[in-house]
Order: structure tokens, then sequence, then C-alpha cells
């Protein structure tokens, strides 16, 4: 006979198995503001017995000061780390013994807490119990803190060793400047090695607050529960005057390139400069675009010229990173010292003719059916749904995004990529990073940073 854990545990495996199966039509989106402040996103779905939630705030990296980097992202990772009355074991074990899984994520815009648990009233309540707890009265430990500190110290000292660490650091620096999306989410060691549990507990008051907080939920709730749930979970987070907003990213930065040895065997190449933001009304020419361009993998164009026709990469790639102010457009490859001049200035001739001629009817076509046919995929889980709301909520997306996300790409236009690329994409004012370059080329006075 099954014990009620081991039954927990069978029922929470049985959920998952089926949940790929729920999700295969845009979900209806209901959306309310809580009476905390907090902006709530629902979706309903009683297929499954399963509840998924996540809790995002404005508190990624980029609200870091330079000299205490690393403040945003050890504040996100101590918050399950203690809370009032409850140990970071008493966390951990407290989800594991009713088969919840307690999970998060961090970039430079977002701080977020997500919660996935079997809908049944008593193990539901549990759950979200403790990340009540966790997020609206979390305990920074000054123990805990100095041990996640050298942690995090050590990682970043190992990074610096790293190529590709090494060239993802410069090449934000250089794309960014003085912008806070240069910070590094981590941190540096001298910035981490100062902060202490007050710089923690200020940045949480700060930038926790529920007025600027999105609720997320997906799954086998009413929406009643669902009102009840957001509430339960922003309703004691702290409130004030809002964050100071991010400044504005300078789109045209003066063309650059840093050439810097490093003992790899490849070349570590990357190139970009500010692309887009969420918000961008070029948002589909330029995602249709890059997907032809560097996005759709074997069937993209830079993999087509830089791989297939002269083999001078195993892999080379684009990609837009949208985030409140606009992210970065980067190209990335890694090949052989000895070819990296010739792959670079390929990867620039084939950016430079994409930009001024666009795509080809042929393959804006290919594109279209590839994304359209993939886009099911994107909504098969209650998990994928709630990151969606997430994004949705947080960056003031319509809606009706997911409804209209098949008809914005199949509207995209060879006539509007190339234009939408042409205003956001200068191939001559770009940054380019090389770590590992070629001996011959690299500069006498560059070392490893």
């Amino acid at each position: 006979m099954l014990t009620n854990f081991a039954f927990t545990r069978f029922a929470l495996a049985a959920a998952l198995f089926c949940v790929a199966t729920t999700a295969s039509a845009t979900p209806n989106i209901q959306s309310w503001q809580s009476a905390s402040g907090a902006r709530v996103l629902f979706v309903e779905d009683h297929n499954i017995p399963m509840l998924d939630v996540a809790v995002s705030v404005p508190a990624g990296s980029s609200f870091d000061v330079a000299d205490k980097a690393g403040v945003a992202g050890l504040a996100h990772h101590l918050l399950d780390l203690g809370a009032e009355g409850l140990s970071e074991d008493d966390i951990a074990r407290g989800m594991a013994d009713i088969g919840a899984i307690f999970g998060g994520s961090f970039d430079q815009d977002r701080s977020s807490k997500s919660l996935r648990t079997l809908s049944n009233a008593e193990v539901r309540d549990k759950a979200l119990g403790i990340m009540a707890r966790v997020l609206q009265q979390p305990v920074f430990s000054e123990a805990i803190l100095a041990r996640e500190k050298a942690r995090v110290i050590a990682a970043l000292k190992e990074a610096e060793t790293k190529p590709e660490s090494i060239a993802d650091k410069a090449f934000q620096k250089a794309v960014y400047g003085a912008h806070p999306y240069a910070l590094r989410p981590s941190g540096e060691v001298a910035s981490v090695e100062k902060i202490n549990v007050r710089d923690i507990g200020d940045f949480y008051r700060t930038h926790y607050q529920a007025s600027g907080a999105v609720v997320a939920i997906m799954g086998d709730v009413s929406r009643a529960d669902a009102e009840a749930i957001a509430q339960k979970l922003t309703a004691q987070l702290p409130s004030g005057a809002a964050p100071a907003a991010l400044p504005d990213v300078v789109m045209q930065i003066a063309a650059n390139e840093q050439r810097i040895a490093h003992p790899a065997s490849q070349s570590h190449i990357l190139i970009g400069a500010p692309g887009m933001s969420r918000s961008d009304p070029d948002y589909f020419p330029l995602y249709v675009g890059n997907h032809i361009l560097g996005g759709g993998g074997f069937v993209s164009r830079l993999m087509n010229e830089v791989r297939e026709k002269r083999g001078l990469a195993y892999s080379v790639y684009s990609y837009f990173i949208p985030l409140k102010q606009p992210g970065a457009f980067q190209i990335g490859l890694q090949t052989k010292k000895e070819q990296a001049d010739e792959a670079l200035q390929l990867v620039r001739n084939t950016l430079a003719e994409f930009i001024a001629k666009g795509p080809s009817e042929k393959e804006l076509l290919a594109a279209r059916q590839n994304i359209v046919g993939g886009f099911p995929l994107r909504i098969d889980s209650n998990r994928k749904i709630v990151d969606y709301l997430s994004v949705i909520g947080f960056y003031n997306l319509p809606l009706t995004y997911l409804d209209d996300f098949t008809r914005k790409v199949e509207q995209v236009s060879v006539a509007q990529i190339r234009d939408a690329f042409a205003r956001h994409i200068n191939p001559q004012a770009m940054a380019t990073v090389i770590v590992g370059a070629p001996a011959a080329s690299a500069d006498k006075n560059e070392a490893v940073k």
C-alpha cells in the first residue's frame, strides 16, 4: 500500500507525465490587480491536478550599483535559505515532503520565485505557506551570507579563467558601457567581498515591493482560489516609493574590437550591439528575421555560410535578448585560432548583406512555417504557460499576446525585416570580442581581464 508521501510523489509524477497533452490550445488569460497592489495573470485549467505559480519583481542585476554589484543576485538566492521560523533545511524538506518543486530565475530585469505543486488543497496550502513566508518574511543570516559569498567568489575566480566567461564580460561592457545592463549578475570579486547583510535587507525592502510584483498562476484552481493565492503571496511584501527607473540604453555605439590573449585552443568570438526591447514595435520583424539569419539552427544563413559551405565553425548563432530596455543583439561562434580572422570577416560580410538586402521570399516562407509549426510546443505545459504569463505581466504586453503570435509572424514581410534590421543594427558600429585571438593579430598590450 502506498504511504501518503509515496502517493503524493506518484500523483505528482503522473501529473507531470500528462502535462504535455493539456495545453494545446491558446490559454484564456484572466488579469486583475490584487488588494496588495500586485498584478495577477491567471489561466484556469482543471485537466490535471497541478498548480504552477510564479512571483516576479523588478529586482534583477541591473538594479545593482557597481561598487556593490552582486547584491541583487545574492538577495534572490538567499530568499529560500531562511525565513521567519524556517531554516533552509526546513524550507527544502517542507517542499520535498509534499512533492512540491520550488525554484526561481534571475536576470538583468527580474527576480522570480516559482512553485509547482499538486492542487490538492492540503498539499497546495502547505506549499503556498512556505512560499509566502520565503517571499515576505526572509531572514538574511550573517553565517549563510558569508558562506554564499565564498561560493560566489570562488565561482567568479574560476570564471575569470574560462574563455567564454571572459568573452561575455568584455562583450557586455563593450555593448553597454556604463549602463547597468553591463553589470555581471553575480558581481565582481571585489564588489561581492564588500556586501553585508544590511545591503541585502535594504535591497529587498526597496525592490521586492507588492506594487511592482507580477503573480502568474496556472492550473487546477478557481478564480476565487487564485485571488486568495495572489493576496497570500504578496500582502506582506514591502511597500514604499518605487525604485528609480533604469536609464535609457545608448543604441548607437562606436565600432570597437578587443583581442584578448588566452591559451584556449579555439578563438571565442562575440559580435553585437544593443538590439530591441520587449515592447519594440519591430519585435516580430526582428524575431522572424533573426530566425533566418542565425536563430534557426542548421537552416540559418550564418550556419550555411560559416559551417556548411566553409567548415569554419561547428556552430554559429545569432539572437536578440529583449528586456525592459533594449537587450543585446549577439552573434557568437568558436573557431580554430588560425582561421579566426577569416571566420570573423565572413560573419561580418554575411550580416552586412542580410541587412542590405534582407532575406529571400523562400527563406521567409520557410521561417514562418518553422516558427508557426513549432508554436504549440511553446505552450504545451503548465510551466511554459506560467513563464509566458510572467513575461506578459512584467513587460506589460497585451493579454492577447499568445493569441496574436502566429498571426503576427505570418504577417511579417521581407521589406519589414530589411527595414527593421536597418533601423536597429548598424554593421559598421558593433562591438567585437575575440578571446584566444590569433597570435599574429593580438595586441601585445592586451591581457586576460
